[in-house]
């Protein structure tokens, strides 16, 4: 008897070989995810492993994050140390670059060498980078510190869902999210809070190297607490290992790497540099394309799977989305330093408000309204929505005379909603794709997270950098002084300067940020709008409720299935 609408007969194989619309066929029964109807994790583990695996990747998640806020407290004893007051937004962006270029390879790696290996070759390598960082005598030695650093936390990244995804069971997958997401935020917010507070007294560098020792332990924990299924590769076993890896898209990787530098350097330049937009958007990126859809046999980012409207706007309103929030993480410091004047010490407490509120969205959607697999398409958009006049509210707040508590509840708000829409947005992903493409569909938008903090560095970089030294040469001009074009170039470089001027310095540059701030916020709230949009358009039909030709269609493209028939 043959088998029928999905029913296991006599015949039926026991190790199932299920079909893979970028991959080929794949033994579901090795490295499977838990199951989407009861919630049963692949494989069980011991409370006291599990707790070490949670406290380990909590630490790797927290020294990630906090290497993307800590460079706003740091970066004025940075830019002084090292006379880079000019290039100080490529700090972070050097980091992000690097992560986000990287972070797509990751999920390919795991097909070749197991995730548990990765993951601590990447804490490796990240300390490597820590290390180069904190002894760099010069600016060129420090940012490629922070490029290493950034390469060992691509790892991080992409490892991180595979292990939420693999150890967790559909029920409570969406809490597990939220705890991620909870320890990102703790990272992001304690990290500049501990390096103001560390770089007075101690400097700039203990910041850094304190962190290999860190993520060299943590890393090897991961390696002997990790169960047997993260031991084993994603791909085909049966290939030699030195197949496998020479089958890796290192051609496309590279492409892809050369179109984010190139259009982040040229958003980032002041003035924007048209040169190397013009050759990302024409030359580097039509390379990418023409690489992974013809010539690649294992694309870093398959073309098949961005073909699925469902997925790409997904990707897009995510990333969209997190570019606006990065503004409110990488300048409220900002504005705590320069225009209400707070010690550098204090000035990330300003992200403790918002960051817990990004932990409790999170946690709240995950734990009360994610408990079922479905659409979260209304929750997805009303989110998003609130974002976009949370930011709204902030750009209002930005100035020295609004109140200090209710710009700390705004900021609150803000979190609150991106950390529930991170959550919805990946269980709706889940709802509108086929269940055998989740493990890739999730490193997927969860890689375009990382690409937000690149591109905020970069672009939102970019937008403030440049109304401030607008704003500051006109006010300067205005008000009689002359000859400040060395302090405006100081000011650009260092937010803390502003608050130790006096007379009408100090208040053409206070005026300058509060200018430069609302700029920055309301650009935001319009892209978050944009985001909106594009969030609607992913639709609430789930890939179950489509008929099986629309799903295969949505996946592999009219072009591959044709192919197929014939």
């Amino acid at each position: 008897m043959a088998e029928s609408h999905g029913l296991a007969t006599e015949r039926t194989s026991l190790l199932r070989i299920e079909p893979d619309p970028v991959n080929g066929p794949v033994d579901t029964t090795a490295g499977s995810v838990g199951d989407e109807r009861d919630g049963t994790p692949a494989e069980g583990l011991s409370r006291l492993r599990g707790l070490a695996i949670f406290i380990c990747l909590g630490v790797l998640i927290f020294l990630h994050a906090s290497n993307i806020s800590l460079i706003s407290t740091t970066q004025g004893f940075i830019s002084e140390e090292l006379d880079a007051f000019r290039q100080a937004s490529w700090f972070t962006s050097a980091f992000l670059i690097a992560m986000s270029s990287l972070a797509p390879l990751g999920g390919r790696i795991c097909r070749i060498i197991s995730p548990r290996t990765y993951i601590t070759f990447s804490t490796l390598i990240f300390s490597v980078g820590a290390i180069v960082t904190s002894i760099a005598p010069t600016l060129a030695v420090f940012l490629l510190g922070r490029v290493v650093a950034g390469i060992g936390a691509a790892g991080v990244f992409s490892v991180s869902m595979i292990l939420i995804l693999k150890l967790s069971s559909a029920k409570r997958r969406g809490l597990y999210i939220g705890l991620l997401n909870s320890g990102f935020t703790i990272g992001v917010s304690f990290g500049a809070v501990i390096a103001g507070a560390m770089v007075k007294p101690y400097g700039w560098r203990p910041i850094f190297w304190i962190q290999a020792p860190l993520a060299s332990v943590a890393g090897i924990g991961i390696f002997f607490s990790a169960p047997n299924s993260l031991s084993i590769p994603e791909g085909n076993h049966k290939e030699p290992l030195r197949t496998q890896i020479a089958q890796i898209d290192y051609l496309g990787a590279l492409t892809w790497i050369l179109t984010i530098v190139l259009f982040l350097y040229g958003l980032s330049s002041d003035p924007i540099s048209i040169v190397p937009l013009l050759l990302s958007l024409f030359v580097a990126f039509p390379l990418f394309f023409l690489i992974e859809s013809r010539l690649a046999s294992s694309p870093v980012i398959p073309i098949p799977i961005l073909r699925s409207r469902a997925t790409l706007l997904s990707c897009l309103a995510t990333l969209a989305l997190m570019l606006a929030r990065w503004t409110v993480l990488f300048y409220t410091p900002v504005y705590t330093l320069a225009v209400r004047r707070w010690s550098q010490a204090s000035a990330g407490l300003i992200l403790l408000p918002t960051n817990f509120g990004f932990g409790v969205g999170g946690l709240l959607a995950g734990w009360l309204h994610i408990r079922r697999q479905g659409s979260f398409y209304l929750a997805c958009v009303i989110a998003f929505a609130c974002f976009a006049a949370s930011l709204f509210v902030l750009a209002g707040l930005s100035t020295a005379a609004s109140s200090a508590p209710v710009y700390m509840a705004a900021a609150f708000a803000n979190g609150l909603v991106t950390g529930a829409i991170l959550n919805y947005t990946m269980a709706h992903l889940l709802h509108l794709t086929p269940a055998e493409t989740h493990t890739i569909v999730t490193p997927l938008l969860a890689t375009f997270r990382g690409f937000a903090g690149s591109f905020g560095s970069a672009i939102g970089g970019g937008i403030f950098a440049r109304t401030l030294k607008r704003a500051l040469e006109r006010g300067f001009a205005e008000a009689g002084l002359e000859d400040r074009q060395e302090l405006t170039t100081r000011l650009l470089g260092s937010p803390a300067l502003a608050a130790r001027l006096q007379g009408a310095e100090r208040a053409v540059a206070a005026q300058g940020f509060e200018t430069a701030l609302k700029t920055l916020f309301l650009a935001g709230s319009v892209l978050a709008v944009v985001a909106t949009v594009i969030q609607a358009g992913t639709g609430w039909r789930g890939a179950e409720e489509r008929k099986g030709g629309d799903v295969e269609e949505d996946l592999v493209g009219p072009d591959e299935e044709r192919h197929r028939s014939s």
